[in-house]
């Protein structure tokens, strides 16, 4: 790779600037960004997010993640809003219009409606001066510097700091709001990230008769048909009361071999592991395979603190159910 190229310039240029202008937003997190998720914490409806052009879009993103951390939210074009549009928007409903000069005009001509309906504002731009700005109850700072355009035309740092600043506000609500990995799932429920979120271990274990066990005193031939014949590559090993005692894998049947024990006349007990990773049957199956790649195991026991054996799960299951 030619590190003199132009072209790699440009790109590095452009990364610099825009990362200028993301460390210029830890100064302006200040009383009016406080004000803002205060006005929001307290909305009764949405938060309706509304900005033109490049603007726009950047709302239609801010919009998406308030809505799906916890803060109902949606997109509403303003040049449509004046055209029937501001319809969508009620007195219990909190604006957070989003321009970077403060001055767009087909925001600006919405103004009138929202103080006559009553509705908050909260602004999103780069120029704290601007009508925009001075019109809002609270005045989201995205100043930059410089555009990371060589022309100065093209929205690139502004449009970054934006965006920024909308996930910034997002996440602090989400943290006021108390809000857990259980509502983020529920919000979330197609794709990898939703079986990922939902999925709980019960739903893809293997329980009851599928599940090896012997009885502590089974001989080891006996424990090494059950586990041929359940093909998890261990048993388990529990007491008359159904607690669990410990585990006899491949491995074990291996050290054992090597010891120079012969495997035709001793116990279970005498060559089990004391010792096994476990997880709880209402934990996430993320979470399971977690705890399998960490401590490079392909099979939990599946169980909690003081109650037996409910299960066994394979790294296969997970792979199978997509949650990895």
């Amino acid at each position: 790779m030619n590190s003199d190229s132009p072209l790699i310039s440009s790109a590095l240029r452009t990364i610099e600037i825009e990362s200028a202008a993301i460390s210029e937003l830890l100064n302006r997190i200040d009383a009016d960004f406080v004000k803002a998720c205060e006005i929001i914490l307290a909305c009764e409806g949405r938060v309706v997010v509304i900005g033109m052009g490049k603007s726009g879009h950047i709302g239609k993103k801010i919009a998406a993640t308030l809505a799906s951390t916890g803060t109902t939210a949606m997109y509403v074009h303003p040049a449509e809003a004046s055209h029937g549009d501001i319809g969508m928007i009620t007195a219990q409903d909190v604006v957070l219009a989003i321009s970077n000069s403060g001055t767009t005009g087909e925001i600006l001509s919405l103004l009138p409606i929202l103080k006559r309906k009553g509705i908050p504002l909260v602004s999103l731009t780069g120029d704290k001066q601007s009508e925009l700005a001075e019109a809002a109850s609270a005045n989201l700072d995205a100043a930059v510097d410089e555009e990371a355009c060589p022309l100065g035309l093209a929205p690139t740092s502004s449009t970054t700091a934006a965006l920024v600043l909308g996930d910034a506000l997002a996440m602090a609500l989400l943290e006021a709001r108390g809000f857990t990995r259980d509502d983020f799932a529920i919000s979330h429920p197609g794709g990898n990230l939703g079986r990922r979120l939902l999925v709980k271990v019960r739903d893809v274990m293997h329980s009851g008769d599928a599940i090896p066990k012997v009885m502590t005193g089974t001989s080891l031939p006996e424990a090494l048909l059950e586990m041929s014949s359940k093909g998890f590559g261990l048993t388990t090993i529990v007491d008359e009361s159904g607690n669990l005692l410990g585990v006899f894998s491949d491995g074990d049947l291996r050290r054992t071999i090597d010891s120079g024990k012969n495997i035709q006349t001793i116990t279970i007990d005498e060559v089990m592991s004391p010792s096994f990773k476990y997880i709880d049957a209402n934990a996430l199956a993320a979470e399971a395979a977690r705890i399998m790649q960490e401590s490079n195991v392909y099979v939990l026991i599946v169980k909690s603190e003081s109650q037996p054996v409910e299960g066994m799960l394979k790294m296969h299951d997970l792979l199978q159910s997509n949650v990895v």
